[in-house]
């Protein structure tokens, strides 16, 4: 991304540094030319997302999606994200930037606990947009 105006160059004690005139909104639009990219989202790109976006940790994060945090942690470590969290990782930040609210039956996360989307006993959790 590159950023024609919305920034400072300071001077600082350490040298120069930069001051964003809209953090929210940068981040906001890093977060969904991210959503967008055709390919996988690498580890880094799936952490932005999650913290920076979504102000999430890696435990939240997985418990959300019915899994464990430690897994998030690997993925975004490995750069190993699966295809199905890559996508509902999108679907959920896209959701949340377009301020819809997302619902989810009966329990709380949105996958079965533990199956990941490999589980194919899935339809107790049914995921809503209103």
């Amino acid at each position: 991304m590159w950023l024609a105006n919305g920034y400072d160059i300071k001077k600082t004690p350490y040298g120069e540094g930069v001051a964003f005139h809209n953090q929210e909104g940068l981040t906001r639009s890093i977060c969904m030319a991210l959503t967008r990219k055709a390919s996988l989202l690498t580890g880094a790109e799936f952490r932005y997302i999650r913290s920076a976006g979504m102000l999430l940790s890696q435990p939240a994060l997985g418990k959300l999606m019915g899994i464990d945090g430690q897994s998030v942690a690997r993925w975004e470590k490995t750069s190993k994200v699966p295809r199905w969290a890559d996508k509902l990782v999108r679907l959920l930040y896209t959701a949340q930037a377009y301020k819809k609210t997302l619902i989810w039956c009966p329990s709380k996360s949105i996958l079965p606990h533990g199956g990941g989307m490999n589980n194919r006993n899935a339809s107790s959790n049914q995921l809503y947009t209103h």
